[in-house]
């Protein structure tokens, strides 16, 4: 990975960042989640949204694995353009399904970047719940 700087946090870099992000939340095996976590969140990251609240890699991996296996056949996918200012980037996104492209769920965050581009915070927003 090359020198990240604060001075850094462009729309390439923010960009990168979150498709990052996306690979994590997309991971499909153990294997590829804890090397797509490393990849994307700094070790001490923090995640917050409604329905949870954890710290690190492995309270990120849980969470990540916890969503995949109650949505099992589903993805989550970006929508929109990711805009930010300095070290910070929000964008929305759809839980889609990979059967019928059904999105029941849909939402948006905001996450902090750190130096070296990966994610120290992430802020979630749920937009729109299954029933």
């Amino acid at each position: 990975m090359s020198a990240f700087t604060a001075s850094a946090h462009d729309d390439a870099a923010r960009t990168d960042a979150v498709q990052r992000y996306f690979a994590a939340w997309n991971a499909t095996s153990q294997e590829e989640l804890e090397k797509a976590v490393a990849a994307a969140f700094t070790e001490d990251a923090t995640y917050t949204d409604p329905l949870a609240e954890v710290r690190g890699h492995e309270g990120l991996a849980a969470v990540i694995s916890g969503a995949q296996q109650q949505f099992p056949g589903f993805g989550f996918v970006r929508t929109g353009t990711p805009d930010g200012h300095h070290n910070l980037v929000r964008f929305t996104w759809d839980l889609v399904s990979k059967a019928d492209n059904s999105a029941p769920a849909a939402g948006f965050d905001v996450v902090t970047l750190a130096d070296d581009g990966r994610i120290s915070s992430v802020s979630g927003f749920l937009d729109r719940l299954p029933s």
